[in-house]
């Protein structure tokens, strides 16, 4: 049996030959497959045949994943070919039966030859024009730019012919795949989100391009895809999967010239990536199925692509490289990094949050977090058809929001909670005054009288700061109708609180909790942090606060979903902890919809007569 094993912290790829059945995998040196990690247990999993089909089984408590999935002990697990198998830092594949290790699809290895190359050609270009590695090139010195492209182009000219068959299909591979997702994403949403032309015009040939845009078209045509603007995330998925498959089909009729074409054109952009933009982090900031970019150190970039957090096979050439792409991405929002103050947050002009954090406050060199803000709109409907929610609950909430009772969401990190949160606020009446209230705006409602504030950070003399409890505080004095503060996580949740108690109904929030009970227990942590007060007192403001609680949860598939409505009622005579009654629960992923539990929420009543609830949405 072949496997191709890979270690993510040292990027070292390698094929290996197993015979027996079944394979061993461990750090004990008896295994058939030995992974020396403290993180791997001395038998730590097997592969096995049964039939015709081969399994994965877990030998202990330590955590294995096949295709993203959780083996359990004594749980075996189909695998594959092509399905990956994690094992604490290690990748391994089974590689199908005729495939060879190292062949052109073997895309890890072959993106690692581009890197090396394009390195290459970076260091050459920066002896000869005698810039700094780290320098950042203005743009605006149309002189200078052009001589840099001018050497550039005969860099690239003097090594391209030297390059193996093998890599060049693959770098053909890599930018039809790149303008394949892009042409998908323009037809769903008759928006350009891409664009992978060099800088130098003059480098482009139009017969040329015009071939890739009919090539592009032409595997687009070829795929099953429903082409809507509510379908875009499903047509995005389809066409990963289906792009192999075609793109070998059409691999003959791509010309030598063109295929020479396209290196050229792609090892331009990427070192002018480098050079005047974001280096390897350029295009997925412009992938609209990359929802968060995650970069550790200089040799790993992760991506999260529908709830699925991936590596990529992209680096960049140095620390110094990547440090100069962060003052980059910080430069124009006014912050910096550096020795001295080695830990920020941002918010890029088009609303991504940015987190940087480098040495020594990590070990491992700079590391980079970038949540992109979706400009692909989201609405009720949008979340029905993913199964986010169903079309019961949605009236639910939907009515919930309109007759203005208090909501808050609670959920885990990137569980979708600020995405409902913008969901559930356009329901709110286009007549009311709504003030949003933000550490990095991201909410955007559609209704017409809507005051967004956002709190600002001190800055490098510590001063200047505005938290979000100054801004609910000062909210309150700006006569809005309801309240929406993106998350609460400080002292600021009293005066949240406060606001639902003293008229202004109908305010949501957001919340990091695993459960509404949870949710309840940290509002009570977070009160204690803005005032010394008895805990009952605590307990009577968020009851009489509050009326709904909404759990959204991210499973290990990536699906995001509701999981839990439930009612804010009372506190408890006996223990005096805070009361909740469910309304819709879900108790698996597979459950098809919430179901309603048969409870009845004590405002439903009066939401019914005045026409904000249909009785239906409890059948």
């Amino acid at each position: 049996m072949e496997l191709w094993l890979y270690d993510h912290t040292t990027n070292n790829r390698q094929s290996l030959s197993v015979n027996g059945d079944p394979i061993t995998i461990g750090r004990d040196d008896t295994c058939d497959v030995v992974l020396k990690a403290p993180f791997v247990a001395r038998r730590h999993a097997r592969i096995f045949r049964k039939g015709n089909q081969l399994y994965c089984e877990n030998l202990g408590r330590s955590g294995t994943l096949v295709a993203n999935r959780e083996v359990n002990a004594g749980k075996p697990v189909r695998v594959d070919f092509g399905d990956e198998i994690q094992i604490a830092q290690f990748s391994l594949i089974i590689v199908s039966p005729g495939r060879k290790a190292g062949a052109a699809d073997d895309r890890h290895e072959l993106q690692h030859q581009l890197m090396a190359f394009e390195q290459q050609v970076h260091a050459d270009l920066l002896e000869r024009m005698n810039l700094r590695v780290t320098g950042h090139i203005d743009k605006s010195d149309a002189t200078y730019t052009e001589q840099i492209l001018h050497h550039l182009t005969e860099v690239i000219d003097r090594g391209v012919d030297r390059l193996k068959k093998e890599l060049v299909t693959h770098i053909v591979y890599t930018h039809v795949h790149r303008l394949v997702i892009a042409e998908v994403v323009r037809q769903c949403q008759g928006k350009v989100q891409t664009d992978y032309t060099p800088g130098d015009e003059r480098q482009l040939e139009p017969a040329r391009e015009q071939a890739i845009q009919e090539l592009v078209t032409s595997i687009v045509d070829m795929m099953p895809l429903l082409l809507d603007s509510a379908t875009v995330g499903e047509d995005l998925t389809v066409a990963e999967e289906a792009f192999d498959e075609l793109f070998e089909q059409v691999l003959p009729t791509i010309s030598r010239g063109l295929r020479r074409y396209i290196v050229r054109r792609t090892v331009s952009k990427d070192l002018e990536d480098i050079m005047f933009g974001l280096g390897p982090l350029q295009d997925l900031l412009e992938m609209a199925n990359v929802s968060e970019i995650m970069v550790v150190g200089k040799d790993r970039i992760y991506v999260e692509k529908n709830g699925v957090i991936q590596p990529t096979t992209r680096s960049f050439f140095s620390d110094e490289v990547l440090l100069s792409i962060i003052e980059r991405i910080l430069a124009p929002v006014g912050r910096r990094v550096d020795t001295s103050n080695p830990l920020v947050d941002a918010r890029l002009p088009d609303g991504s949050r940015v987190n940087a954090i480098i040495p020594p406050l990590t070990l491992i060199g700079p590391c980079l977090t970038i949540r992109k803000f979706s400009w692909i709109p989201f609405t009720i409907d949008d979340l029905i058809d993913r199964g986010t929610i169903g079309a019961n609950v949605a009236n639910f909430l939907r009515g919930s929001v309109v007759g203005r009772a208090n909501l808050i969401i609670s959920g885990g990190t990137g569980s979708g909670k600020t995405t409902l949160l913008n969901t559930l606020s356009a329901f709110a009446r286009p007549s009311e005054r709504i003030i949003t209230i933000e550490e990095s705006a991201e909410l955007r409602l559609p209704q017409p009288h809507v005051v967004g504030l956002e709190g600002r950070p001190a800055n490098v003399e510590g001063r200047g700061a505005f938290t979000i409890r100054e801004l609910v505080r000062n909210a309150l004095r700006m006569r809005p109708d309801r309240i929406i503060v993106g998350e609460v996580r400080g002292a600021e949740a009293l005066d949240m609180l406060q606001a639902m108690n003293t008229g202004h109904d109908g305010s949501l929030s957001t919340i990091h909790a695993n459960s509404p009970a949870d949710a309840m227990k940290r509002l009570e942590t977070l009160v204690l942090m803005a005032v010394d007060m008895p805990m009952r007192a605590v307990r009577e403001q968020i009851v009489t606060a509050l009326d709904i609680a909404v759990q959204i949860d991210r499973f290990a598939s990536g699906r995001r979903r509701v999981t839990r409505i439930s009612e804010v009622t009372q506190i408890d005579r006996e223990t005096g902890e805070i009361l909740l009654e469910d309304i819709f629960t879900l108790r698996h992923e597979d459950q098809e919809e919430l179901r309603h539990t048969g409870y009845i929420p004590t405002f439903a009543e009066d939401m019914i007569q005045r026409g904000h609830l249909d009785v239906e949405v409890f059948l």
